[in-house]
């Protein structure tokens, strides 16, 4: 029973914390655009990166079927 003393005010002040930290990433602009990252990364432009200067070149394979 005395542990219970200790550990609800420990728990309340844990809930205050967590909301407090949600309220400042609300309020900070941290979850604005939760989908645009995403989209970003899948659609990134890998065509640069394939100019046939910039592509080492592949030995041919002396087996061919």
């Amino acid at each position: 029973m005395e542990s219970l003393y200790l550990l609800v005010p420990v728990s309340v002040v844990l809930v205050f914390l967590i909301g407090a930290v949600f309220w400042w990433t609300l309020r900070s602009g941290q979850m604005e655009d939760l989908e645009g990252p995403a989209y970003r990364l899948l659609m990134d432009d890998d065509r640069a990166a394939e100019t046939p200067a910039e592509k080492p070149a592949q030995p041919e394979n002396p087996i061919k079927k």
